[in-house]
């Protein structure tokens, strides 16, 4: 029998029981992925992050309960939480690496942590047709990042009032589809589906910001925007265009921490 701790938070939340709640659980070293795998499913949270030191800093991987994830925002959002505030991490930025994202950074700024992330490389892509029909509306643009469809509709109720068909969704080639429209008291807004990963709706997605920062920039000609999820959680989020790389912040709340205990 060996243990290690997991640690569940709620990222991009002001407060408990908003944002997007995510597992982090800190490893002596890698298991089998079949048993992170079975973690994350028993977890059942859209995300659970794998976390094994590396040097100062620390590898990463992300699993949802059916798949892992190139890259996952509001779990390593969640792992630099902890770090700061149950660990005792010194310092005010952390450097992850994951072996499917490369080095990822999270800084805080008083209680704001920020996530440094690669910019999304985005193509124009002709999804209008498969999005009108999974969720009843036509967007104005679509793209196809490295792993989602964005689609850009006119306006935020739109996007608050979407009934999507998730079998619809389901069937196109990504891993999830996120709609966004202009905000009425923020820049934007958007919305994350994900069946075919495990997640009908994400809370709120940091990795999907990588996407939307790059096409609200251009589109509002501004490099810092406010934004918001609106899942049924809902999550705020600050985002600033950097080139190659964006910051997304937001806050974080300790929901619970435990032990994981298992056979060798």
């Amino acid at each position: 029998m060996f243990s290690f701790p997991l640690y569940q938070v709620d990222a991009f939340a002001e407060t408990l029981f908003r944002g997007n709640p995510a597992a982090s659980c800190f490893l002596p070293e890698w298991p089998n992925d079949k048993i992170m795998q079975s973690i994350a499913a028993e977890n059942n949270l859209a995300e659970t992050a794998f976390l094994v030191t590396n040097g100062s800093g620390y590898d990463i991987r992300w699993f949802t309960p059916l798949t892992e994830v190139d890259l996952c925002g509001h779990a390593t959002l969640a792992s630099a939480y902890v770090l700061f505030k149950c660990l005792n991490y010194p310092g005010n930025e952390v450097v992850f690496h994951s072996p499917r994202s490369g080095e990822l950074r999270v800084s805080r700024q008083g209680e704001m942590l920020f996530l440094d992330f690669p910019t999304d490389v985005l193509t124009d892509g002709d999804y209008k047709l498969d999005i009108e029909t999974a969720t009843g509306m036509r967007p104005v643009a679509t793209w196809k990042g490295k792993t989602d469809i964005i689609a850009l509709f006119e306006n935020e109720k739109q996007i608050r009032t979407m009934q999507p068909k998730l079998k619809e969704i389901a069937k196109l080639p990504c891993r999830g589809v996120i709609v966004t429209a202009p905000g009425d008291e923020v820049d934007f807004v958007s919305r994350f589906f994900a069946p075919q990963s495990g997640i009908d709706e994400d809370p709120v997605t940091g990795s999907a910001h990588t996407s939307l920062t790059p096409i609200w920039s251009n589109r509002l000609k501004k490099t810092t925007m406010t934004a918001l999820q609106l899942s049924a959680r809902g999550g705020k989020l600050q985002c600033t265009f950097l080139g190659d790389r964006c910051k997304i912040g937001g806050y974080a709340q300790l929901y619970l921490t435990g032990t994981i205990f298992l056979d060798q």
